[in-house]
């Protein structure tokens, strides 16, 4: 039993051991009183032994393990005996204590000695045990769904984090890749560019590595991460594809955001934007406003010939299964390619984050 559970249950306890002592009236004498509540004493101490023989025992033994007609007979006796104990009990305390007794419904004036309780009484004790034994398994019944609950989002919550550990791993080789294959095809032509490329590459680098490992990174760094990454590729492009980029985050916009959700999609736009026989263009806007993220990438759709090596397509596979993630029911995203099939679109908007999600 945890030190709360404890204190809630000695607290309940001592307010109906305890209470009995306060309903009295101002001219009851403090023997009077203490005669009253020593006789009711017995029914209690019977209802506390009803209540933690199911508690401890009856309902996770018996209740729990399908077994119910025995518990229910278990129940039965234990109730009997409740009962027994509480009659033993009034019968040899009316032989020592004083044979006044209080009342709410009559003055406090000497009345007979009270003999062994009426049927109604036993009754009373009865219904009341039962009630008693009921409260113990309905109290049991809730304990337990409360911790098949928390055992269910516990292993949520670590498959959750396997998945997003799975796709961190595949996603850092995949862009490692892309980025590997454009370097390579810049040695052949230019290699002062491809240099440069290099040392662009180092900074990825260091962000996917250090960054990737946290669930949320400062949004200022992601996109700081984004720019570079355009700069990177704006090496390899020719003149014939015109890169446009309006991001409008301030540099110190600490709002925490999901890694390398939009690099997949930055990197597919220069993949399939970029033709060598034709003219094509890449658009990336990026804005934060009235807590919503919203990330707008547009560009010329060149189909990806067969023999293109960069990347196997996991690139929005991902980026999808990371956004229902960390942003389940939180995000919008729509994709696709105009009627003409000339340009493709996506556009991501997150309506929630704030600083809490930085400890989730």
């Amino acid at each position: 039993m945890k030190r709360r559970e404890l204190l809630i249950h000695i607290l309940c306890w001592g307010i109906v051991l305890f209470l009995p002592l306060v309903f009295f009236r101002p001219n009851d004498t403090w023997e009077l009183r203490m005669s009253h509540w020593l006789r009711s004493l017995g029914g209690t101490l019977s209802y506390m032994i009803i209540f933690y023989a199911n508690y401890v025992w009856l309902v996770p033994k018996l209740y729990f393990k399908h077994q119910r007609g025995l518990y229910v007979v278990a129940n039965l006796i234990l109730v009997a005996l409740a009962i027994g104990l509480s009659v033993g009990w009034w019968q040899v305390l009316g032989r020592i204590l004083p044979d006044e007794m209080p009342s709410h419904f009559m003055s406090s004036q000497p009345r007979p000695h009270m003999g062994p309780p009426k049927w109604n009484m036993l009754f009373q004790s009865a219904l009341m045990a039962v009630l008693v034994a009921a409260l113990a398994l309905a109290v049991s019944m809730g304990q337990r769904w409360q911790h098949i609950e928390e055992t269910r989002r516990e292993a949520e919550k670590a498959k959750s984090e396997a998945e997003l550990s799975n796709l961190r791993n595949q996603l850092n080789p995949h862009f490692l890749l892309n980025t590997l294959n454009n370097i390579y095809a810049l040695i052949a032509f230019a290699p002062e560019k491809a240099q440069t490329a290099v040392e662009q590459l180092s900074k990825l680098l260091r962000h996917v590595l250090y960054e990737n490992e946290q669930n949320y990174v400062p949004l200022y760094k992601e996109v700081a991460f984004m720019k570079n990454y355009i700069e990177l590729m704006r090496i390899r492009v020719t003149s014939n594809v015109k890169v446009d980029t309006d991001i409008t985050i301030a540099d110190d916009d600490a709002t925490p955001i999901a890694p390398l959700i939009f690099i997949s999609l930055i990197e597919n736009a220069f993949k399939h934007g970029i033709s060598p026989n034709g003219h094509g263009f890449i658009c990336v806007k990026m804005s934060h406003d009235n807590n919503t993220i919203t990330c707008e990438i547009s560009n010329s759709n060149w189909p990806k010939r067969a023999n293109d090596k960069s990347g196997s397509g996991i690139g929005l596979q991902q980026v999808q299964k990371r956004l229902d993630l960390m942003y389940p029911g939180q995000y919008s995203w729509h994709k696709g390619t105009t009627s003409d099939n000339t340009e493709y679109y996506s556009n991501i908007t997150i309506y929630r984050h704030d600083s809490q999600l930085c400890n989730s």
